[in-house]
């Protein structure tokens, strides 16, 4: 479809619609660009307040992964004025506000459509200089891939759907989509990452995928250093899955493979869309330690080393069993 669009040449531009980045960058002087990115979505818990911190940390997550700082956001709010109360749409501002105010942007205003379905998020402007930029393009063969959240919210929220999370899990889950990504990325600009994404719907698998084509290298994955949140693998063992997992895998197909010793629940949460996922970073061999003390500086409580890029045919990912 995007091809379909009129193309646009522009020097400024250092990253537009050619890669399927988390955020397009603009250079507007030699040490400044601007990040620009926008999402939104229905809620996936309960609890409104939870729902607008999550929906904000995600929007806010875009202009970490390409290594900047979040200035100034934007509402985009989608309400049914008639039928809901609006002290839910308040609790949803709120929360969003909050989480907003803790990334150290500003909130400067926003649009609200009256609709029959909730929806909420952010429109984001960021800046970093054009040298700290981490796109999809520039993983290379050798480079570490260290991943700083767990994998499992899609499996979680949607047992949650089904009555069948258990509180704990699903406060885990919580913690982590409301949990910032700008920890980790001031940690990956200190040591020079060669390219980042945020796994958030294409799953860890499909954003992992895109790292690897933009450059044209392949992935060996361990599956056993991949980390899960509590109870996202029992659910996928006793068949919980999303719509969006099963596109994910299906895309993917054969350039997806496992071990044989791979469980299937590992396979099911490897393609999980993510809400608000961490930092896929990937980085040079020689500084993957020092990246690792660096998250753990900034109190990145995930923080694992969870493959390497290779040399192999373009987007293949290899995951190997313990």
């Amino acid at each position: 479809m995007l091809r379909q669009l009129p193309k646009q040449v522009c020097e400024q531009v250092l990253v537009g619609l050619e890669t399927p980045d988390d955020a397009g960058v603009y250079r507007i002087s030699a040490d400044t660009a601007l990040i620009q990115t926008l999402d939104f979505f229905t809620p996936i818990v309960d609890d409104p307040y939870d729902y607008g911190q999550i929906a904000a940390a995600n929007s806010l997550s875009d202009v970490y992964a390409m290594g900047g700082r979040p200035l100034t956001v934007m509402n985009i709010v989608c309400f049914p004025m008639d039928t809901y109360p609006k002290e839910i749409l308040v609790e949803i501002l709120r929360g969003g506000a909050e989480k907003v105010a803790e990334s150290g942007a500003v909130l400067l205003g926003g649009h609200t459509v009256n609709d029959e379905v909730i929806k909420f998020g952010l429109s984001v402007t960021g800046v970093a200089h054009p040298r700290d930029i981490t796109a999809l393009k520039g993983a290379r063969p050798g480079d570490r891939l260290v991943l700083t959240k767990a994998v499992g919210t899609g499996l979680v929220t949607t047992a949650l759907k089904r009555q069948a999370a258990g509180g704990a899990e699903v406060t885990a889950a919580v913690d982590s989509m409301k949990c910032l990504n700008r920890a980790g990325m001031e940690a990956m600009v200190r040591v020079g990452a060669h390219a980042a994404t945020d796994v958030t719907g294409f799953g860890l698998f499909g954003h992992l995928f895109e790292m690897l084509e933009a450059t044209g290298v392949a992935a060996e994955i361990d599956s056993g250093a991949i980390p899960f949140l509590p109870g996202a693998l029992d659910y996928a063992a006793d068949g919980v899955n999303t719509g969006g997992g099963k596109n994910n895998a299906s895309f993917l197909g054969a350039r997806a493979t496992f071990a044989p010793g791979v469980p299937e629940p590992v396979r099911v949460a490897c393609f999980d869309p993510q809400t608000s996922g961490g930092l896929l970073i990937a980085v040079a061999p020689e500084k993957a330690d020092r990246l690792l003390e660096e998250l753990e500086r900034e109190r990145v409580p995930v923080r694992t080393v969870i493959g390497t890029v290779a040399v192999g045919p373009s987007g293949t990912i290899r995951v190997s069993s313990r």
